[in-house]
């Protein structure tokens, strides 16, 4: 995500708690903020894959995924 990106969804926040939003920018700052998730949570999940946890016995497992 880019910096412009970013700038423009917390412009598009100030705009909605100033004066609301039409359709169209409603719609933007949906989609904008989508994007941001998703990059927040694959951020997440490359950083959870790098965690080893380290057993009683001094020995190092990764750490699992929950169903």
């Amino acid at each position: 995500m880019t910096r412009e990106q970013i700038e423009r969804i917390n412009a598009l926040a100030r705009k909605k708690k100033a004066e609301g939003l039409t359709d169209e920018e409603a719609c933007e700052q949906l989609a904008l903020r989508q994007a941001y998730l998703r990059e927040v949570r694959e951020s997440m999940r490359q950083q959870l894959d790098h965690v080893y946890i380290e057993n009683e016995d001094g020995q190092y497992e990764k750490l699992q995924k929950k169903d």
